[in-house]
C-alpha cells in the first residue's frame, strides 16, 4: 500500500476511503467516483504529499464538471480568502442572513466594562447572536481553549451590557465560536460547557460550517478556476466574497477588464458551483 505525506510532515498509509469520501461530499456520482479514484491511484507516487493529492483529483474533476471541481475545493477556497478575516466574517453574516437573521458586520459596541469590535451581530425574532469568527489560513491551525475562554469572557460582557439596555423586552442571547478549520478538544469541551454554539469546518455533524455553505450556495469566489489569483484578490477587497454576488453582478467583471466572451465563460462557472445554472 501507497503512502501520503501529511500537511505536518508525517508519514501515513493512503486511505483510499478518505479520498472517496470528500469527492462523494463535492457532489460527484459514484461513477465519477470511480474514475477519479482509478486515475489518482494509477499515477500517484509512493510518498506523494496530501497537497499534490488533492491537486490530482481535482484535476481529474475539472476535467468533467466545473460544478464538482468548485465544490471539491471548498476547503481550500475558504482557506484562501485571506490573509485578513474580513471576507471570513462576510461570508458568515451572509450565512446568517440566509438562515432569516439580520446581520450585521464589523459592529462596535460597548459592553458592561469595555467596548468591543464584534465580528457579526445577528438578530431574528427574540434572540440576539455575538458570533467571533476565527480565521486560519493554515488547515493546521487549530482554535485552542485560550479562544473558547476569551470570547466567552467577551460575550458574558456584550450580554450584561445588552440586558440592561433592553430592559423588560424579552431578549435571548447567544454567543457563537465560528472556525474555517477545527477546535482543539479542550476548546470544545470548554465552550460547550459555557453554553457557546460551536462551528467549524466539519462540526457538528448536522450544520458544520461546509454543510451550511453548500445547502446555501454560498460558496466563495476563491473557489472558481476561471479568474485568477490577482482578479480573486481584488474583489476581495470589494467585499465581492460570494459566486452568487458575480452572478447578480457581472458589470463587476467588466470593471476588471473582461471581454463579454470571458464574463460568459465566467458566469456560467459561478452558476454551476451554486447550481443555479
Amino acid at each position: 500500500m501507497k503512502s501520503v505525506i501529511k500537511r505536518n510532515g508525517e508519514r501515513a498509509e493512503f486511505n483510499v476511503e478518505k479520498l472517496r469520501e470528500s469527492l462523494i461530499r463535492s457532489g460527484a456520482d459514484e461513477k465519477e467516483v470511480d474514475r477519479v479514484v482509478d486515475l489518482v491511484m494509477i499515477q500517484m507516487k509512493d510518498g506523494i504529499s496530501t497537497h499534490e493529492l488533492y491537486k490530482m483529483a481535482y484535476a481529474q474533476l475539472r476535467k468533467k464538471s466545473s460544478k464538482v471541481a468548485g465544490r471539491y475545493r471548498l476547503k481550500k477556497a475558504i482557506l484562501d480568502l485571506g490573509p485578513t478575516g474580513h471576507p471570513f466574517e462576510f461570508l458568515v453574516g451572509e450565512i446568517l442572513n440566509n438562515q432569516g437573521y439580520d446581520a450585521q458586520v464589523g459592529v462596535l459596541a460597548k459592553g458592561m466594562c469595555v467596548g468591543h469590535e464584534l465580528d457579526v451581530v445577528a438578530e431574528k425574532d427574540q434572540t440576539r447572536v455575538m458570533v467571533e469568527c476565527k480565521f486560519h489560513n493554515d488547515i493546521r491551525r487549530k482554535s485552542d481553549v485560550k479562544v473558547s475562554l476569551y470570547i466567552h469572557a467577551r460575550f458574558m460582557d456584550m450580554k450584561k451590557a445588552w440586558e440592561r439596555s433592553d430592559g423588560e423586552k424579552t431578549m435571548n442571547y447567544e454567543g457563537w465560536i465560528v472556525t474555517n478549520t477545527r477546535f482543539t478538544g479542550d476548546a470544545l469541551q470548554y465552550g460547550t460547557c459555557a453554553g457557546l454554539k460551536m462551528i467549524s469546518w466539519d462540526y457538528p455533524k448536522n450544520g458544520s460550517l461546509r454543510e451550511l455553505i453548500d445547502t446555501a450556495g454560498f460558496h466563495p469566489i476563491t473557489a472558481m478556476h476561471s479568474l485568477s489569483k490577482a482578479e480573486k484578490l481584488s474583489l476581495l477587497e470589494q467585499e465581492v466574497v460570494l459566486c452568487r454576488t458575480l452572478i447578480n453582478s457581472p458589470v463587476l467583471l467588466y470593471k476588471l477588464g473582461k471581454s463579454e466572451r470571458q464574463v460568459e465563460r465566467i458566469m456560467e462557472e459561478a452558476k454551476s458551483i451554486i447550481d443555479e445554472g
